[in-house]
């Protein structure tokens, strides 16, 4: 099986482009998917580079990435959720790292999958997992957003903020989104249902003037002085909530880092066939390229995501 692999931590440079890696285990509960596209999230990078030493094990060689879209080709012996030929799509995380999903295959446990909406491609369906279930479970559980709220987003042009975005205005029915994002990202924020202001000096005053009355929830993938000028900006009995900075716990917030949940990741699904949001990528590689996508991506300048891909054209013919 040819996959992206890496033997100690590092930069881009670390990842190797394995032809012959061992092929996945399928257990009781998983199925074996034959991958299509995977996707790259700041988390990725981060991994490779062992800012998670701490918290998540590496049994090396360790395969990169978490979210997968693909098609079922092996049910495990217990799985009656899905059959071959189904169309999926996965946050397949486990609790340390080691087989991720920049392979030709994955064996995914059931609970990390969700069928493949019908209206997206394999490249939007990849790139959905990881933010959609972010976006979903910070606004809806951690946060607790409610009709006619005002919802301020970091980050509004990433992957994350971007689906955020949409989810806050069109299905929790915020009455007012406010995104972050760089100038060149404006109308792409707006396009999403958000009101656009600018990074740097001066945000905070920015925001107040388009919510005088302050912020009812705020959504952090931004973490340091970000976070910081977001407390200010808080409506009495706001809440908090940072993905990128456990020192929001001081301030009064909660710390969140995304669980895989198949119930989640299926509602997200029918939302997307609903088009309540869409996913927008921005860049694909093949998966020999993986560096490349991976250095790309921690530029921190990406508008939606990066996706990579596996070419099965050889096999076709």
């Amino acid at each position: 099986m040819k996959a992206i692999t890496y033997s100690r931590f590092g930069g881009p440079d670390v990842l190797e482009y394995t032809p012959d890696a061992p092929d996945p285990t399928v257990g009781p509960d998983s199925v074996l998917i034959k991958v299509r596209a995977a996707s790259v999230n700041p988390v990725d990078w981060k991994c490779r580079e062992g800012h998670l030493a701490g918290l998540l094990d590496a049994v090396f060689p360790v395969t990169p990435g978490w979210d997968v879209s693909g098609v079922v080709v092996r049910p495990g012996i217990s799985v009656s959720e899905f059959a071959v030929g189904d169309e999926v799509m996965g946050y397949v995380r486990e609790d340390f790292l080691s087989r991720g999903t920049f392979a030709e295959y994955v064996a995914a446990p059931v609970r990390t999958l969700a069928r493949k909406p019908r209206n997206l491609s394999f490249e939007e369906a990849a790139g959905l997992p990881l933010v959609g279930l972010t976006a979903y479970q910070v606004l809806a559980k951690a946060l607790g957003v409610r009709t006619g709220e005002t919802v301020l987003v970091h980050a509004a042009a990433g992957g994350v903020g971007s689906v955020a975005v949409q989810l806050a205005r069109r299905h929790l029915g915020a009455a007012h989104v406010i995104g972050t994002a760089s100038t060149r990202n404006h109308d792409f924020v707006r396009e999403l249902g958000g009101d656009p202001v600018t990074y740097g000096e001066g945000m905070a005053d920015r925001i107040r003037k388009l919510a005088p009355r302050g912020i009812d929830a705020v959504f952090d993938t931004v973490g340091g002085d970000t976070l910081r000028d977001s407390v200010d900006l808080l409506a009495p009995g706001g809440r908090l909530v940072s993905i990128a900075d456990p020192e929001v716990v001081g301030f009064g917030g909660r710390y969140y880092f995304v669980r895989p949940d198949a119930a989640d990741l299926a509602h997200l699904a029918d939302l997307a066939e609903q088009q309540v949001f869409s996913l927008h990528v921005s860049d694909t590689f093949p998966l020999e390229r993986a560096a490349e996508a991976h250095r790309l991506n921690s530029e921190g300048r990406t508008k939606g995501k990066i996706v990579v891909t596996v070419d099965w054209a050889e096999e076709a013919q």
